[in-house]
């Protein structure tokens, strides 16, 4: 669902968690329902969430979702929100880009570093990332660069470089622990992706595959390219099994993570480039992958570290 085009007569419900300095948050509260009056949206509802005092919760009768993140920005700064034309409820499916939203690194420019090519290869992946690239085409580019690497490159840059995100696999669980399933979708690989879903706690991988022959990366794929196309056809085949009515979140940071995020009912970019940023419906700048917890409100109480089926 975009962020824009609500129509008139639905209940448009926005939850900002404030990430600013609580002091003054009522004087910048009264500013921004003026300005949201002013704009033919006028606030039927503010309130604070009882059990998130830094969670805001607002309701409109109608309105612009893009307009009133711009104006939520202007008075509150960059906080984390979501904007809904529903009840906002935790949702059935979490699908979940990798790269630099459930860990903090690109695999592919870290990877290029034991090739000594890093910075060639991570001016590639900015434009790709910011729309400004095919991606298809800027992935083959940047695996043809790593023609030759020693395989075993690819464990070393796991173990010495790829982190998760703080919060990632906190997230992960209380999800699972509230009946969601979990999918991450990459335009990465799986040699990174199979380890750090297993690490996080997600139930399926869907990413590229590198080629390898005789212990060595052959500058290839090894398989089709795994690009926007394939997260959005993905989120949709997941979402058909779990049927009518199934609310959907997806994250992800860069161009190719927007058809997912459009496609969501919940789409959050988190720490986005501007293009993503501009088509999800929700975004987190905190660093702190909880903050998606709270803008479903889910209080503090009821998150886990680890998810254990059964």
């Amino acid at each position: 669902m975009s962020a824009t085009g609500f129509k008139s007569g639905e209940i448009l419900v926005l939850i900002a968690r404030l990430i600013a300095d609580m002091d003054g948050v009522e004087t910048r509260l009264d500013a921004a329902m003026k300005a949201c009056a002013a704009a033919d949206m006028p606030v039927a509802m503010a309130g604070m969430l009882d059990f998130c005092s830094d969670v805001l919760q607002l309701s409109l009768p109608h309105g612009d979702g893009r307009q009133l993140a711009e104006i939520l920005t202007e008075y509150f700064g960059d906080c984390d929100l979501l904007i809904s034309d529903h009840e906002i409820e935790v949702p059935r499916l979490f699908v979940s880009d990798m790269d630099s939203t459930m860990i903090g690194q690109e695999c592919i420019d870290e990877l290029a570093d034991f090739a000594g090519l890093k910075d060639k290869v991570a001016a590639i992946t900015e434009r790709a990332m910011q729309g400004e690239l095919d991606f298809g085409s800027a992935l083959k580019e940047r695996v043809g660069l790593l023609e030759g690497l020693e395989e075993s490159a690819i464990h070393r840059c796991l173990a010495e470089r790829i982190r998760p995100v703080d919060g990632a696999r906190t997230l992960v669980a209380t999800l699972r622990s509230k009946g969601c399933r979990t999918v991450l979708v990459t335009g990465g690989f799986h040699h990174f992706a199979d380890p750090i879903a297993e690490d996080l706690g997600f139930e399926r991988v869907v990413g590229n595959r590198l080629g390898v022959a005789g212990g060595k990366l052959t500058g290839l794929l090894a398989g089709p390219v795994s690009d926007a196309s394939t997260k959005l056809a993905t989120l949709e085949e997941e979402r058909a099994q779990l049927g009518e009515g199934a609310r959907v979140l997806a994250t992800g940071d860069g161009a190719n993570d927007i058809p997912m995020i459009e496609a969501a009912d919940y789409g959050i970019a988190y720490r986005a480039k501007p293009r993503a940023r501009d088509a999800a419906n929700g975004r987190i700048n905190s660093v702190h992958l909880t903050a998606i917890l709270r803008l479903f409100g889910i209080p503090e109480s009821e998150w886990v570290e680890d998810f254990a089926a059964g």
